[in-house]
C-alpha cells in the first residue's frame, strides 16, 4: 500500500515539474509579431480574407419561388394524428380468381 501511495505521489510531482518547465519556457519565449497587411495592397487576391468588400452585394430580384417554399399539405395544430388528417389511400382492387377452363362436349 505504501508503494502505491509513493508511486501516485511521484507521478503527480513529475507532472507538476513538467508543467512548471512548460510555463517557464512560455514565459521566457520571445513575443510574436502580429501580422500586418503589405503597404502595396495587392497580392493578386489569393487568400486575402481581411479586405472589406468593394460595394454592397446586388439585391436579389423576385425570381421563381423555391421548391421548398410550398406549404405542407397538412398542419398539426391540435391533438389529432397525422394519419387522421391525410386522406386514406385507395386500395388496389382484388384480383379475380384464376378461371379453370371447363370442357364442353
Amino acid at each position: 500500500m505504501d508503494q502505491l501511495v509513493l508511486m501516485v505521489a511521484g507521478m503527480h510531482l513529475l507532472a507538476c515539474a513538467c508543467a512548471a518547465v512548460l510555463i517557464i519556457h512560455a514565459k521566457n519565449a520571445a513575443p510574436t509579431i502580429p501580422w500586418r497587411a503589405p503597404e502595396g495592397g495587392s497580392d493578386d487576391g489569393w487568400g486575402n480574407d481581411r479586405r472589406r468588400p468593394q460595394g454592397p452585394p446586388h439585391p436579389s430580384g423576385g425570381g421563381i419561388p423555391l421548391p421548398d417554399a410550398e406549404p405542407a399539405r397538412v398542419r398539426l395544430r391540435d391533438h389529432r394524428r397525422l394519419a387522421d388528417l391525410n386522406p386514406p389511400r385507395e386500395r388496389r382492387p382484388a384480383r379475380e380468381p384464376v378461371r379453370v377452363p371447363a370442357r364442353t362436349d
